[in-house]
């Protein structure tokens, strides 16, 4: 998997993408990422990215033709229909897209590159959705840019390509995997201040062990998000 990143802050990645699966991940060539630097694409030579809108209001836009020629450097067909590719996405992050789901997550991991627009200021310029496949979100509220998202994105859909995960087996269970959040869990001691680990998970009885995690699994999904349901 290929990811490419637009930004005006490719610093920001550099710790998060350094560390954990993440680092492991790209140390085995199994993802790759791409820090585009849209200043690298500015539109005169003092590094000209944004600009006022038209119509007057509070802040900045970022212009389209650096995006589109920063999209264009690495997917040169971007924005036309005719040579749409069914394995590649442009994907601009922006509060008003589709909200981040895992079954979302599930889709773009069958991909082989996805390019990621991170916005900035007040936005971007409305014709730089003509050359995205789709707008994404990762929540209803608004963060300073799109760097957060695409820090969220590229982890989430990471950790479902093959090899990623040391375990594979722990995405089975994972919450929302099967409709519901996942099973509480302890570990030692058992007795802590008074809080014991539920007799059933010592005893030894697979079945029943399997079982009290499922019935558990959907009465925490009842209780904190019955939505799931």
């Amino acid at each position: 998997m290929n990811f490419h990143i637009i930004t005006l802050f490719p610093e920001m990645f550099e710790g998060v993408f350094e560390r954990s699966l993440i680092k492991r991940a790209r140390e085995k060539g199994i993802i790759n990422i791409n820090l585009i630097q849209l200043r690298d694409f500015a539109i005169d030579r003092h590094g000209t990215v944004d600009d006022k809108p038209y119509g007057g209001g509070v802040g900045m836009l970022l212009i389209a033709k650096p995006i589109f020629d920063a999209v264009r450097s690495v997917y040169p067909s971007a924005g036309n229909p005719s040579e749409k590719s069914t394995n590649k996405r442009v994907i601009l992050l922006s509060p008003r897209g589709e909200k981040l789901s895992q079954e979302k997550v599930k889709k773009l991991s069958k991909l082989s590159e996805i390019i990621l627009i991170c916005g900035r200021y007040e936005g971007v310029d409305d014709r730089v959705h003509s050359l995205c496949d789709e707008e994404i979100s990762i929540g209803d509220y608004v963060l300073s840019g799109g760097e957060i998202p695409a820090m969220v994105l590229v982890d989430s859909v990471s950790r479902l390509i093959k090899g990623v995960l040391i375990k594979e087996e722990a995405l089975k269970t994972e919450s929302f995997t099967n409709g519901v959040i996942e099973f509480p869990q302890y570990t030692r001691p058992e007795n802590f201040e008074g809080m014991k680990v539920p007799e059933i998970l010592l005893s030894g009885d697979h079945k029943k062990i399997e079982d009290w995690k499922k019935e558990q699994a959907r009465k925490l999904t009842k209780d904190k998000r019955p939505d799931l349901l």
